[in-house]
């Protein structure tokens, strides 16, 4: 089993209007061939470190979820992901207090998927989702949903107080096709009255990849998904920051 995948994160129309940077971030990476990670996180639009936030969240982790994957194929308890994401905190708390600002001006949300040859883990703060295409049937499935707050617009993050609504979730290793994005394309992929993910966007994304002879990142598919990300049709539906990572195992 070899994973190929394509990442691709696009500043938002209303970004670039207003000259502000990419709130998004993400990391992807294979290890021993066999297993995934998958990590993407969204600043808060109402943070000044929301960016910032989010790539350090991208970034630990990954590192984390690295060390791991080195010395072990299994899935993690849930205490070690809760650990992940402790680590998160005490180091944009770090941040935030190097600043002189607060560990809410650096709100972020995230979105992990870990797919090993023992299964698959997804954890979640906030919106943004997962979605993964079975083996057998070839469907599509949402892994881990958006999760909004009592607001339009709202959701949670993973600097909240007293501590973050994670919510954590495991499968079988049934699924040859991953897709984790931020919620700037959430509307565009999931069905808004089913709640499903949609196989008309999903089936013909995911082909390249399974043509794919590259393992690990396909950098040509990647500038193709961004350009496509970035395509006046995409643009006409949502002004926000997007971010879509896509992988298939072979």
């Amino acid at each position: 089993m070899r994973w190929s995948y394509a990442t691709a994160s696009v500043r938002g129309t209303s970004h670039v209007r207003a000259g502000t940077r990419l709130q998004d971030a993400k990391r992807c990476f294979v290890v021993g061939d066999t297993s995934l990670l998958v990590v993407v996180a969204d600043g808060a639009g109402s943070a000044t470190f929301g960016g910032e936030g989010a790539a350090i969240v991208c970034r630990t982790m990954a590192t984390s979820a690295h060390s791991l994957l080195a010395t072990s194929p299994h899935i993690p308890t849930d205490d070690v992901v809760w650990s992940w994401v402790d680590e998160c905190r005490d180091r944009i708390s770090l941040s935030a207090a190097k600043r002189g600002s607060s560990p809410r001006q650096f709100a972020t949300t995230m979105v992990l998927v870990l797919a090993t040859q023992a299964g698959v883990l997804t954890a979640h703060v906030g919106d943004g989702a997962a979605v993964g295409r079975h083996c057998e049937d070839r469907q599509w499935s949402v892994l881990s949903r958006p999760a909004h707050g009592e607001y339009a617009s709202t959701t949670f993050f993973i600097t909240d107080d007293p501590e973050p609504q994670l919510r954590i979730s495991r499968y079988e290793p049934d699924y040859d096709a991953i897709a984790v994005f931020s919620d700037g394309i959430e509307n565009l992929v999931i069905d808004h009255r089913t709640g499903e993910a949609s196989p008309s966007f999903f089936d013909p994304m995911a082909r390249p990849l399974d043509n794919s002879l590259v393992v690990g990142r396909d950098h040509g598919l990647s500038r193709n998904l961004a350009a496509f990300l970035d395509s006046g049709r995409v643009n006409d539906l949502t002004d926000d920051d997007k971010t879509l990572v896509l992988a298939a195992r072979k």
